[in-house]
């Protein structure tokens, strides 16, 4: 097993990774910004080096300061988290040609995957389904315009360099399109340094289910279940559950199939997920992206399968084979997980600031993965997310009383957030029948 690891993150999965990396007896390091030097992930760690200042770019997007601290620490291997340098394909080759272990899918796997038309294509040439759209970046409006024609409106504007939820825009008509062509160009030059822009077929009642795949260290693929993920505010997830309620075992078992192929057509080791459109009228499932990192939603597959998907990740890249049976993967129970953000529960704007109180709920089949404690401050530099909070059940109906209870027990005072969102949520018919689609927050606000 690697001896020495060093966290290429911060917050909540950087201190996820570590307990991980000290219950294997594996010498946890990570680096910080200076604003970050007091969180717990920083405490937590058997060795902390501070990279640079607040500004992502200057700290945890360092590159040279990060392989600097792996040098001086003598840390073994990389470990990224999600975000950050994580999907980045020329991080990936520097830390393996520095001589140390990466934590991740390959550099190649991780640059086929990064471009949405090239994902598109390959999948499409592995016999994964893909959604109608166009096979080559439109090369302007003109292109944008009648590639839009053949697929007929409404249609999905997205940065082929894009990720998160970001960089998308949706279009019903030729004057839509027109306005979201230039707004989604720009942003993508803007934040992906791409202006690549594809052109799809956009679902107006859609739900977003992802599979989660690992591929082993002797080449085998293999897929850990769904995960759905339809609760969204501006195409970003704010509730994960699995298994998905809106996924048969004939259709679950058409959706790790394609999952698998997907891995299978780029030589894929190590975690990674799928994320797909289901048309909940047909049955129909499209590729939609494949995430080449750990996900934030990981844990729900870990209550569910009974695995630490962090421990696997680091077998896989020590060449070791996995804890468990491949052979012998089923679900058991039902797993919700909330994204507790330091926002608005109305708007979802961001409002950081200080923690005067942190109070965790705990019981059976509770679990919170926090970035903070009493006394931390929430800044404006970084992702608004302060805290996974899952639960886990026998059944779906168990798993939603317990995420009520947790919920209400929760207690945060200082920055604004989204708690009071999820209480309202955990009552909504609509959620609690299963029967939702990512329009539902729309349809609460």
């Amino acid at each position: 097993m690697i001896e020495s690891l060093l966290v290429a993150n911060r917050g909540e999965i950087a201190r996820r990774i570590v307990r991980t990396a000290k219950k294997l007896g594996i010498r946890a390091i990570v680096v910080h910004s200076e604003a970050d030097a007091g969180l717990p992930f920083v405490t937590e760690a058997d060795q902390a080096v501070c990279v640079g200042p607040a500004n992502p770019a200057l700290s945890y997007r360092n590159v040279e300061a990060i392989l600097a601290a792996a040098r001086d620490t003598g840390a073994q291997a990389i470990h990224p988290g999600y975000g950050f340098l994580s999907e980045n394909a020329d991080f990936a080759r520097t830390v393996e040609a520095g001589g140390l272990i990466w934590v991740g899918p390959g550099a190649d796997a991780i640059a086929a995957m990064g471009d949405k038309i090239n994902a598109r294509n390959l999948m499409a040439a592995a016999g994964v389904p893909v959604a109608p759209g166009t096979t080559e970046p439109a090369a302007d409006l003109v292109a944008a315009v009648a590639a839009a024609g053949e697929i007929g409106y409404p249609v999905m504007v997205k940065a082929a360099a894009g990720g998160g939820g970001m960089g998308m825009g949706v279009a019903t008509d030729e004057a839509g399109l027109r306005t979201e062509y230039d707004k989604v160009r720009s942003f993508a030059e803007r934040m992906f340094g791409d202006g690549s822009v594809l052109i799809e077929r956009y679902f107006p009642r859609v739900r977003h289910v992802e599979v989660q795949i690992l591929g082993l260290a002797d080449g085998r693929v293999v897929a850990l279940g769904e995960r759905e993920c339809s609760v969204q505010r501006r195409n970003q997830k704010l509730v994960e559950e699995s298994p998905s309620p809106a996924v048969s075992p004939e259709l679950r078992s058409r959706f790790l199939a394609a999952a698998v192929r997907a891995g299978e057509a780029v030589n894929y080791r190590n975690a990674g997920t799928v994320e797909c459109l289901l048309d909940p009228t047909t049955g129909e499932f499209f590729f939609l992206e494949m995430n080449t990192r750990l996900q934030v939603e990981h844990p729900v597959t870990e209550y569910v399968y009974g695995v630490d998907l962090v421990e696997e990740q680091l077998r896989v890249a020590a060449g070791l084979a996995p804890t468990f049976d491949p052979d012998a993967l089923a679900p058991r129970g039902h797993a919700i997980e909330l994204r507790i953000n330091a926002e608005d529960p109305k708007r979802f704007l961001p409002g950081p600031g200080a923690i005067t109180t942190w109070n965790e709920p705990s019981g059976s089949g509770v679990r919170v993965d926090s970035g903070y404690v009493a006394g931390n401050t929430v800044t404006p530099f970084y992702d608004s997310l302060m805290a996974k909070l899952i639960v886990s059940g026998a059944t779906r109906d168990e798993a939603v009383q317990r995420a009520k209870a947790a919920v209400a027990q929760f207690e945060i005072a200082g920055p604004k957030n989204n708690l009071p969102f999820f209480a309202e949520l955990l009552e909504n018919p609509e959620f609690l029948s299963g029967d939702y689609d990512t329009g539902i927050v729309s349809r609460m606000r």
